[in-house]
């Protein structure tokens, strides 16, 4: 039977701890290190119903993109959402593992699973950060190429290749057909999708001041939701579990929804 540590290993061969970003926080960050493991729940937040979810399936181990401990806690109690959390899952006996930047750059991470998911191709590196071991390049963001269409038809691409509630954007005022991406709030990229020709930009967390310096620009720029453009990775960590422990039983969360609602 497999151990924690033997998962959070494999973990960060699938996206090294090298990868992240040097503020972040990933790998074991709640639990003992060699406790047992016969199933894992997946998911995108370790937040309190996510916790919940895992216990309810049995799972011992959560394994998740977001960090469930992102800046230094000072106390852990029932007071706060994280330290509600972190006591909930402490009392069930289930350890927390996350890939958070590391993810969202590695090569086959978050953003190269939202390229794919939106159609592109000749993939690009947004921020190259390096190289890998086998000479691929990494970083945060990608681009590529996509048939010229319309932003009205890319943006229903968007809505329902990732499922959004809704979308914000900005009408750049071109045609579609280079086009940047960016999971989660990604606007600070903005420029470099500008100076790389890409014509469209698809992130999110995007600020009032960003939609309108993309309209300025000539840069169609699109807010598809910080769950919705991470969401899809799950799977690849899911499938990964499941190809490098063919007797662990991995699932992936059934009740985490993206939290932000449209009327």
């Amino acid at each position: 039977m497999q151990t924690v540590q033997e998962i959070e290993r494999a973990l960060l061969e699938l996206a090294p701890y090298a990868m992240k970003e040097e503020w972040d926080n990933v790998g074991l960050l709640c639990g003992r290190s060699g406790q047992e493991v016969r199933r894992v729940l997946v998911a995108l937040d370790p937040f309190c119903a996510v916790a919940e979810e895992a216990a309810a399936v049995g799972a011992q181990l959560l394994v998740t993109h977001h960090p469930l401990i992102f800046r230094p806690a000072k106390s852990v109690t029932d007071r706060d959402p994280v330290g509600r959390a972190l006591l909930f899952l402490i009392e069930h006996g289930i350890s927390a593992v996350n890939l958070h930047t590391n993810l969202d750059s590695v090569p086959g991470g978050v953003n190269d699973v939202l390229a794919e998911a939106l159609g592109l191709r000749e993939i690009g590196v947004l921020s190259p950060a390096g190289r890998d071991s086998r000479g691929r390049e990494y970083g945060l963001g990608r681009w590529g190429v996509t048939e010229p269409c319309t932003l009205p038809a890319f943006l229903e691409r968007v809505r329902d290749a990732l499922g959004c509630g809704g979308i914000r954007y900005a009408d750049g005022g071109r045609e579609v057909r280079r086009v940047a991406v960016g999971g989660g709030a990604c606007g600070e990229f903005l420029r470099t999708a500008l100076d790389l020709g890409c014509d469209t930009f698809v992130t999110a967390d995007l600020k009032y001041n960003d939609f309108a310096d993309a309209r300025d620009l000539g840069l169609n720029l699109i807010d598809a939701g910080h769950f919705p453009t991470e969401n899809p990775v799950c799977a690849v960590m899911a499938d990964f579990l499941r190809a490098r422990f063919p007797d662990l039983e991995v699932l992936v969360s059934e009740t985490h929804r993206d939290v932000v609602r449209f009327l």
